[in-house]
């Protein structure tokens, strides 16, 4: 039996692997025998042929950041004519839009403006939930330790409670690129270390948020990085249940890969293949986490049928805006008649979840969908 067979059969069996055989898995080759066991743990977790999605849009609020990552194509920097803030009601419009066609959910994320006080997002978050029933799953951790910054002296906790009390719902897990701060230094010196990005985490779940865990390749990191990002994430998971803290923590995990196009950043793009097996090894790797999505977004939406045979149950939401990937060049839009179709082409049931992953609705074979999810902003 060759090293990658055995630490196959010892996943299924239950059992953890480590960084090194983590390490062995993104070595080998044997690619369609990893999705397979990948697709065979997801079943233990997901016996039902159901994969789900939600309809959410991305509001960028502000492009404005003063972090300059060199593989973002989307922020401006303080003072440029290019750099905005969207104004309160054109953000209230965007809510209702996504509601009118059966949305639950905003991903709001934006550059971290020096500009925005801690009350600007506090009272926004007021304002939204004063006028809609919509679950807020906003904010990554760079954005809230800028808020900690400019918050005049509170600690990282008290800021995210009053951003909880304030109608913050969940946590996003954008900017985890690469979970290690050699890499990190390297792409974006100023973002902070891997261990601010958890640790935003971590106060989150003790708050009694659930968040999202996601995972950028291709930004030049060791195997070795990849492997402890997995095995980062998935120790602060065991804390969640350790703790016994009234969060289930990371609901689900989210790898993608990284888009050079318009950024400061030289690179070719991953492979479909190496995207493929990223995503089944970290299935087999983060045993404790129950949801794994699709990124179609990067990799377009045959890649993401295909996806659903290497580890994931999910994929993602129907992306209703987004315009930070996009600005990388990668412009693949689903709509949810298209959602619908690429999940039943893999011989799965689709069906509408909200953010906690419980389902609202399944689609039957003649369910139709007249209508457009997509707006074209």
């Amino acid at each position: 039996m060759n090293i990658v067979d055995r630490i196959l059969n010892k996943s299924l069996a239950g059992e953890r692997i480590d960084v090194e055989e983590c390490i062995a898995l993104f070595q080998s080759d044997e690619i369609e025998k990893i999705g397979h066991t990948a697709n065979q743990i997801m079943m233990k977790w997901h016996p039902e042929p159901v994969t789900t999605f939600v309809i959410g849009r991305n509001i960028n609020y502000t492009n404005i950041c003063d972090v300059y990552c060199k593989f973002c194509a989307f922020y401006r920097a303080p003072g440029s004519k290019e750099g905005y803030v969207l104004p309160d009601e054109v953000i209230f419009q965007k809510i209702q839009e996504t509601l009118d066609v059966g949305g639950t959910e905003i991903l709001m994320q934006g550059g971290t403006n020096p500009n925005l006080p801690f009350t600007y997002y506090t009272d926004l978050l007021r304002e939204i939930k004063k006028r809609f029933v919509i679950q807020m799953h906003s904010f990554s951790p760079a954005e809230i330790m800028k808020m900690k910054d400019v918050s005049e002296g509170l600690s990282l906790e008290e800021v995210m409670r009053e951003l909880r009390d304030a109608g913050l719902d969940s946590l996003p897990g954008g900017g985890a690129e690469i979970l290690d701060d050699r890499t990190r230094r390297r792409i974006s010196r100023l973002k902070g270390s891997w261990r601010d990005w958890m640790d935003v985490m971590q106060t989150g779940h003790k708050l009694g948020m659930h968040s999202t865990g996601t995972m950028v390749i291709g930004l030049g990191e060791s195997l070795e990085e990849r492997a402890l990002h997995f095995e980062r994430i998935r120790t602060a998971q065991d804390e969640c249940v350790e703790q016994k803290l009234n969060t289930p923590g990371f609901l689900a995990f989210i790898p993608w890969t990284f888009q050079p196009d318009n950024t400061n950043m030289k690179g070719e793009k991953v492979s479909a293949e190496e995207y493929l097996k990223t995503l089944a090894i970290s299935r087999i790797m983060l045993d404790n986490i129950p949801n794994f999505q699709s990124s179609w977004v990067t990799m377009g939406p045959e890649v993401g049928k295909l996806s659903l045979q290497y580890g994931c149950n999910d994929f993602g939401s129907t992306m209703m805006e987004e315009n930070v990937v996009s600005a990388a060049g990668t412009t693949h839009k689903v709509n949810i008649e298209l959602i619908l179709q690429l999940i039943r082409e893999a011989g799965k049931m689709p069906a509408q979840r909200n953010t906690k992953y419980e389902i609202i609705r399944t689609f039957q074979a003649n369910d139709k969908v007249a209508k457009d999810f997509i707006l074209q902003n």
